[in-house]
């Protein structure tokens, strides 16, 4: 039969087969709410009739400015569902840049949570097309003064619709949602996803080899919901059945930990900045996890002491996972083949360290400076192109022109990734190709140096930037936080290096500083510390 692969099959399932399942949330409001699969989608419907009542139309972008809750997660299907475009908006970023995104998007409706309303009073008079602002929260918890014109109420929107809207049938190349990136350069770009490549992407992340997620899990996601759709995990969960737990504005280690325990979590996900919070709080309380059994972890590359402590100390897998917001985002998953298990311990952390393997539907490969592709032998090194159903074919409103690489004839998209595949086609990142090191004319990983940094027990995070020398044209140069009370010296971390690394690529100096500068998403930014130390004179030079 032609039907149409649409996201509002997702919520109908679940209604349908897990109508009991739990939804969890840590709301804005202090209180922990529940409801199940059953209500989540008659309330949707009833979202759906009220954004109708609203006049927003087949195709019109809505946006969100929100935490994950089950109140973004009726927005999730209420727009898509009903035809029209969601847009999570990065409440992280810079008023002036969401200002630019909204009116990029020409978004027509802004939902928020309360936690967002100074960001939304800043913005209100300033974004051309949004015609009404929505307070994610009941009558009792609205703001008794706002500036924001027209303030409406969610739940009273919710309240005032009957619960007989009918999901529309249409094409399911339309648009579902709409998510911009910062990881390209110029103004952000949108990513642009139908339905079908979001129920395509679904299956692919639910696979065993890949997240795998079924109807016994409970899945916590706390990479937020305006990160890529929260890695797809809000369209996993309703297409397996999974209980979900949703930590709102709380990411403390704290915090996570008594719902991961309290919930029974069983599988996670988020950057690696999130989980250094989370191990830091379990060690220092000799606490640990008595569900949970793995973590995804991605955004960037996972340091091996990072999953060594989830794997040895606490027995937590850790699926090391590489995407992008062009991607949907998931692109490779680290779980290991049959044969790998059989490995020694250290032989097993060095195949994690890679980024994974494709999932079904991602093709990739790798080529040189003028487009040949390289072998796939583990050693090569070239950029990294992708190609797939649910992968870009070009920017939202055709921004920055057509991305695509066409060497064989064929459209390939370029992550601006260097990487080596190996023949049993797991995927290791060496670098971001603006980040590279290039040292007298050889390459020098900057993610190899950072991890060996991240393994000294005195380091709490590490940026390995490229720095300028007279002679070798770049050298490597670390940028090292230390972890509270550590003593460090730079003579003793360069030490460290020694027999890990070949000679040459031992960082020529260490720079100790407070603090690392993240992005709206949790990655180190290098362009900023290359920007700080660009006259940085190295004792080699």
């Amino acid at each position: 039969m032609q039907q149409p692969l649409l996201v509002s099959m997702l919520l109908r399932h679940a209604e349908r087969h897990h109508g009991e399942q739990e939804i969890v949330s840590r709301r804005v409001e202090g209180d922990v709410h529940r409801c199940t699969y059953r209500e989540l989608a008659q309330r949707s419907r009833r979202l759906a009739a009220a954004l109708a009542a609203r006049g927003v139309g087949f195709g019109d972008r809505v946006a969100t400015l929100a935490w994950n809750g089950y109140r973004h997660m009726e927005l999730y299907y209420a727009v898509s569902g009903s035809g029209a475009v969601l847009h999570t908006l990065n409440p992280r970023l810079h008023p002036d840049q969401v200002v630019w995104i909204a009116d990029h998007a020409e978004d027509q409706v802004l939902f928020f949570d309360l936690s967002f309303l100074p960001l939304v009073e800043a913005i209100a008079s300033r974004v051309k097309t949004i015609k009404a602002f929505v307070a994610m929260t009941d009558r009792a918890h609205m703001p008794a003064l706002s500036t924001v014109p027209g303030l409406l109420c969610y739940e009273e929107l919710v309240e005032a619709q009957a619960d007989d809207f009918a999901w529309p049938a249409f094409d399911e190349d339309s648009a579902s949602s709409l998510c911009y990136t910062s990881g390209t350069t110029g103004n952000p770009k949108g990513a642009l996803y139908s339905h079908r490549s979001t129920l395509l992407h679904s299956y692919a992340a639910a696979l065993p080899d890949s997240l795998n997620c079924s109807a016994r899990d409970v899945i916590l996601p706390v990479v937020p919901m305006f990160h890529v759709n929260a890695w797809g995990l809000p369209y996993v969960a309703c297409m397996v059945g999974a209980k979900l737990v949703f930590p709102g504005p709380w990411l403390d280690g704290r915090s996570l930990h008594d719902l991961f325990e309290s919930e029974g979590v069983t599988m996670s996900a988020g950057v690696p900045t999130v989980w250094q919070g989370l191990l830091a709080h379990v060690e220092a309380n000799g606490l640990g996890f008595s569900t949970m059994r793995r973590t995804v972890i991605g955004g960037s590359a996972c340091p091996t002491t990072m999953m060594r402590t989830f794997q040895d100390r606490f027995g937590v897998q850790v699926l090391h996972a590489w995407g992008m917001t062009e991607m949907s985002p998931v692109g490779t998953v680290c779980t290991l083949k049959a044969n790998q298990l059989r490995l020694d311990a250290e032989q097993r952390i060095a195949v994690q360290a890679k980024q994974g393997r494709a999932v079904f539907g991602v093709d990739m490969k790798i080529v040189d400076d003028e487009g040949h592709e390289l072998p796939h032998d583990g050693k090569a090194a070239g950029e990294l192109l992708v190609r797939g159903p649910w992968i870009i074919a070009n920017y939202f409103k055709g921004e920055g022109g057509d991305p695509l690489v066409c060497n064989d004839g064929q459209g390939w998209f370029p992550t601006g990734d260097v990487s080596t595949i190996d023949g049993d086609g797991f995927m290791q990142i060496t670098d971001r190709s603006k980040d590279v090191i290039k040292s007298g004319g050889e390459w020098i990983g900057s993610i190899d140096l950072e991890n060996i940094a991240m393994a000294h027990p005195a380091v709490a995070m590490a940026a390995c930037i490229a720095a300028s020398h007279p002679k070798w044209d770049e050298r490597p140069l670390l940028v090292v936080v230390k972890k509270p009370g550590a003593k460090l010296t730079r003579e003793e971390l360069l030490a460290f290096f020694d027999g890990k690394i070949a000679r040459w690529w031992t960082p020529d100096d260490v720079v100790f500083v407070d603090a690392i500068p993240l992005g709206a998403t949790g990655k180190m930014q290098k362009n900023r510390l290359r920007e700080t130390f660009r006259d940085h004179r190295l004792p080699t030079a």
